[in-house]
């Protein structure tokens, strides 16, 4: 049973920079002035939090915040004490290391549970790999679907992208998925020795930054062309069959 909403914090979701200190060219001034004045984080990798709570210049000295830590090695049962600051009336910030907390992070669990307890969350903008590449993709903005990871084990992840596919052409949906970094250019071999011809796949690595990459091809189309170097950059692959 959810709880009123009292004399509690605010839940801020902080979005972060994808991949370089250029806080101006990122994130709006009114949100890098709201987490200057936190003082109290939960964070998915704390030395980068760190760096970007340096860069930000937040009021307090980093050394003098409190960060706690929450990823996918957080048990569930570790998540509601993580809530405590909250409950006893202070703001606290959520980050991600996927630019927007709570998509395609596990943030969501402490969100959820925020709601859950009447705790005010307050999403702020920022860059979002995920929606900065299907803003730039041509593909369908108007339905589409998130899938996460692909599995990692070949044949499956062959079978998964002949299930994408199909489900593209069936509803006319844009499918975006990604990948762990080091695994991109075989996921990027898969997709092109698995889809048809004619399916369409938008490749968006280090979006937002000096070397940003966006573009949409058929399979055939990427086939004839020399292929990106992905490895090691985050990058988003968005399929329209």
């Amino acid at each position: 049973m959810s709880h009123k909403i009292g004399p509690m914090g605010t839940l801020y979701l902080i979005p972060v920079t994808l991949g370089d200190d250029n806080i101006a060219g990122a994130l709006p001034l009114d949100v890098v002035g709201i987490a200057q004045k936190l003082d109290t984080f939960v964070v998915e990798n704390e030395k980068t939090a760190r760096r970007f709570l340096g860069a930000i210049k937040t009021i307090k000295p980093i050394r003098e915040l409190t960060l706690f830590t929450l990823n996918e090695h957080t048990a569930d049962k570790e998540i509601p004490a993580l809530l405590a600051p909250l409950l006893a009336g202070n703001d606290v910030g959520l980050m991600s290391e996927a630019g927007c907390p709570g998509v395609a992070d596990p943030g969501s669990k402490l969100i959820e549970l925020a709601h859950h307890k009447g705790i005010r969350v307050s999403p702020l903008v920022g860059p979002s790999s995920i929606l900065l590449g299907l803003m730039a993709s041509g593909l369908n903005g108007q339905r589409f679907a998130f899938l996460g990871y692909l599995p990692s084990e070949k044949a499956a992840r062959t079978e998964r992208l002949k299930e994408i596919e199909q489900i593209s052409r069936k509803n006319n949906e844009t499918q975006i998925f990604i990948e762990t970094p080091y695994r991109n250019q075989h996921l990027l071999e898969a997709i092109l020795n698995t889809c048809n011809a004619n399916t369409h796949l938008c490749i968006a690595s280090q979006a937002n930054l000096a070397d940003e990459f966006i573009v949409t091809k058929t399979v055939t189309q990427w086939k004839q062309s020399t292929l990106p170097d992905l490895h090691k950059k985050p990058t988003v692959f968005l399929l329209l069959s």
